[in-house]
């Protein structure tokens, strides 16, 4: 119970950071190009990492010889992280030049559907309550996200394949977690895997220079330090004490806060629809984490 709940912070913590840092990635998408402002925050947050691991492994008391099924679960895992993050962020900073940051944040938000459906092919079971909470969310993302009409374009094509690799990206965590793969190693190979991908693709289809890059400096290293550095390293270590779907709900957070964020901190509007969708997303969030008398009947007889 008490490691479901510090998982549950832990993600919520990082949905905090992810819907603050909304915009400083919508200002710093007015200097640098999708390509070359998602290489260098991943960098910048592999970087950061590397003193956390070193730190990490000077004050630690294990072992001294690494366990070889963990250091091969962490590269692999770190690797497969590294080109879903690459995937799934390229999508939504490209969709998001062609779309309402309001449709994208919605879109991106439904992986909280996807990862439970990705689950029922892997053979994994959700509960009931689970579904009602997506459902529930789903609905509150509309409220809190569309205004107008809601017409499917190329930016919204591009930013539903982006919640896609979302999806894929939770799953990947989850299974390389359950294998023994450390956490935050893990995040750090993930950064440079895809910044090293996003670099490439940089050099051969963007034009970066040097004076739009520091223009745009505060931007990327809020990004890069506090987005990918802190905010992905959570999500990993958090859902090592959280099942998938319900991290999905936790973590779709990201969207509330972002409006709230928007609201308190530069004076744009909430209206009386947007926060009855934040209302229900919370409401989403917190029936998850409830267990029902059955559910603590089932608990009990495993006991």
């Amino acid at each position: 119970m008490l490691k479901n709940l510090r998982g549950s912070i832990i993600l919520l913590v990082t949905a905090i950071i992810w819907g603050t840092s909304f915009v400083a990635q919508s200002e710093g998408m007015k200097y640098v190009e999708p390509f070359t402002y998602n290489s260098i925050r991943t960098l910048i947050g592999g970087i950061v990492l590397l003193p956390v691991i070193a730190g990490f492994k000077l004050f630690s008391k294990s072992e001294q010889e690494e366990n070889k099924t963990s250091l091969k679960a962490t590269l692999i895992g770190g690797v497969f992280c590294g080109l879903a993050l690459c995937i799934a962020s390229s999508f939504q900073q490209v969709g998001i030049v062609y779309t309402t940051a309001g449709k994208s944040g919605f879109i991106t938000a439904l992986y909280v559907i996807l990862v439970p459906i990705l689950g029922l092919v892997l053979g994994n079971k959700t509960p009931k309550k689970i579904w009602f909470c997506v459902a529930l969310a789903i609905v509150g993302f509309y409220l809190l996200c569309i205004k107008g009409d809601f017409r499917i374009g190329i930016g919204d094509l591009l930013t539903l394949i982006c919640a896609f690799f979302f999806a894929i990206h939770i799953i990947v965590i989850d299974r390389f977690i359950s294998k023994g793969a450390d956490g935050v190693a893990m995040a750090c190979v993930q950064f440079f895997t895809s910044g090293i991908i996003s670099f490439i693709i940089m050099l051969l289809f963007e034009s970066p220079k040097m004076e739009y890059i520091y223009e745009a400096r505060f931007t990327i290293l809020y990004a890069g330090v506090l987005s990918c550095g802190v905010a992905y390293t959570l999500q990993i270590v958090g859902q090592r004490f959280t099942a998938p779907t319900v991290a999905t709900l936790i973590m779709s957070l990201e969207s509330v806060f972002a409006a709230l964020s928007g609201w308190l901190i530069i004076g744009e509007q909430l209206s009386v629809k947007e926060l009855f969708g934040c209302v229900l997303v919370f409401a989403a969030v917190v029936f998850a984490q409830v267990n029902l008398p059955s559910e603590n009947k089932k608990l009990k007889k495993r006991e």
